[in-house]
């Protein structure tokens, strides 16, 4: 384990957790398989498919955030992590494989999975998911119903107005 990044997820998160351990060891995992380090700006991305404690070692440890638009939330809701390194092209996916053993509390599964290895609880395998956009800076659109902003890929059209996302009525009949 390394206990600096160990130390630094925690600091961030709040408290230690098996679910922030999950994320410093995927992040061990694509520093050691892909060389990376720190993301001073975008050239170091993340897709995460979940929203659990592990995102926070993403931030912490690889400096990958939303604002930067190099943290990008793709809800599967598993355990997995797709890393790219747009200066040489690298992609990675990491997945826990590893299931929580059935007796363990949390203390103990915690401590497992900072003490194995990552090839032990992760399974790797290259993203379906291409390289992500880079962040772009759009033009932001007056809704004509409430009045606020908000940038143009976020509105819509309805009967002939252009409307936010709060104030778009959504039509549905399907199935």
């Amino acid at each position: 384990m390394n206990k600096e990044l160990w130390e630094k997820a925690v600091v961030f998160h709040g408290h230690e957790c098996p679910g922030l351990a999950i994320g410093v060891k995927a992040c061990e995992a694509a520093m050691l398989k892909m060389g990376i380090t720190f993301s001073d700006d975008e050239e170091i991305v993340c897709i995460t498919e979940n929203d659990a404690c592990g995102v926070d070692a993403v931030q912490a440890i690889l400096s990958c955030s939303v604002g930067k638009g190099n943290l990008i939330y793709y809800g599967t809701g598993k355990q997995a992590f797709s890393f790219f390194n747009r200066k040489n092209g690298q992609k990675l996916r990491v997945y826990l494989k590893a299931p929580k053993p059935e007796n363990a509390d949390r203390k103990a599964w915690q401590e497992q999975l900072l003490n194995s290895s990552v090839d032990e609880i992760f399974s790797f395998s290259e993203p379906k998911i291409d390289f992500p956009e880079r962040a772009r800076i759009f033009t932001s659109l007056e809704c004509e119903v409430c009045g606020e902003r908000a940038p143009e890929h976020k509105m819509r059209l309805q009967e002939g107005k252009t409307v936010c996302l709060d104030c778009f009525k959504n039509y549905e009949r399907g199935w």
